[in-house]
């Protein structure tokens, strides 16, 4: 018994918020109905309050109910406290809704030529709040810092590399945008005026390629593409980048697929060449399943699908 008596609940905010509203009506009965309670309760609460802190907060008689000068202190403090925890609160809300806090981008870099303008200036534009980092990654590169929580959407090109198994069921990924393939040539190679090139026109020509560790979907697609004719191929060069690809065209080295984008960026010595089939190339996003920035992920993914559309509009319209 006496343990208990000794015991002392620690303040409770709800007995701040008592104290003000008295603080401020200097009057039991005007701030209990301010706060939709009766008055007896109101006064056990403030008198439980001045026990736990020791203090005595008002001055109280028949006629009238005044701050001490603890009172008049706490006061002070009380208002900050709950002020501060309110904004914490609103703050708590923004990030949960996904208003506030840091997003992580990795993108391929032949994204640039597509969705990644558009869907960064949509983003930034209804999220102002949210600080959009994008980094520039292969295809693996990005798949592995998802995994790792480093990133928390990937843009890749074509099948998400890696992600099968467990990883399948922690990453979800979604077709965000599909173009044509072209075979860049310089623009005085033979094959530069055809208005298409097969697979065995092609294959016939020195290839600049990509490492498969680093852009698996990719470099599947493109083999894929090429079939049979494609084991023939002769590879001048291996690369990590496109705009590197493009330098070893424009010197005269040889040919390399790529999505039909890649034409706004190219120099007039090089030309694109659709390949016969129309065969296509897609960009994914990729996902954790889950995330604390599940709302920011969420209203990111909506701004990249308004981006494609935007782009395939056009097409659509000439049609």
């Amino acid at each position: 018994m006496g343990t208990f008596a000794a015991y002392r609940d620690p303040m409770e905010l709800r007995q701040l918020r008592y104290f003000l509203a008295v603080s401020d009506e200097l009057h039991f009965g005007r701030a209990a109905e301010q706060l939709h309670m009766s008055q007896p309760p109101l006064s056990l609460q403030i008198s439980r309050l001045e026990h736990e802190l020791g203090v005595t907060l008002f001055e109280r008689s028949t006629r009238s109910v005044r701050l001490t000068a603890a009172g008049r202190h706490l006061q002070t403090r009380a208002r900050a406290v709950l002020a501060e925890l309110d904004e914490v609160r609103g703050e708590l809300r923004d990030f949960t809704d996904g208003l506030t806090g840091t997003l992580r981008v990795g993108f391929v870099s032949s994204a640039n030529s597509t969705v990644l303008p558009g869907v960064a200036r949509r983003f930034r534009a209804e999220r102002p709040g949210v600080t959009l980092e994008l980094v520039p990654l292969t295809s693996s590169e990005q798949l592995e810092r998802l995994r790792d929580g480093s990133l928390d959407v990937a843009i890749v090109r074509d099948e998400a590399p890696g992600v099968s198994g467990r990883a399948a069921s922690a990453i979800r990924t979604e077709v965000v945008y599909e173009e044509r393939l072209v075979a860049c040539l310089p623009r005085t190679h033979p094959l530069a005026s055809a208005q298409e090139v097969t697979a065995h026109d092609i294959s016939a020509v020195p290839m600049i390629t990509y490492p498969r560790a680093m852009m698996s979907g990719f470099v599947d697609r493109v083999t894929q593409v090429l079939g049979e004719a494609g084991s023939v191929a002769r590879v001048a060069e291996e690369v990590v980048h496109q705009e590197t690809a493009i330098g070893f065209v424009a010197a005269g080295v040889g040919t390399s697929i790529l999505p039909e984008s890649i034409g706004q960026l190219v120099p007039p010595t090089i030309v694109t060449v659709p390949l016969a089939g129309s065969p296509t190339t897609q960009l994914l996003a990729a996902r954790r399943v889950r995330s604390d920035h599940g709302a920011a992920i969420r209203a990111f993914l909506a701004c990249l699908r308004a981006s494609a559309a935007e782009l395939r509009a056009p097409t659509a319209a000439a049609a």
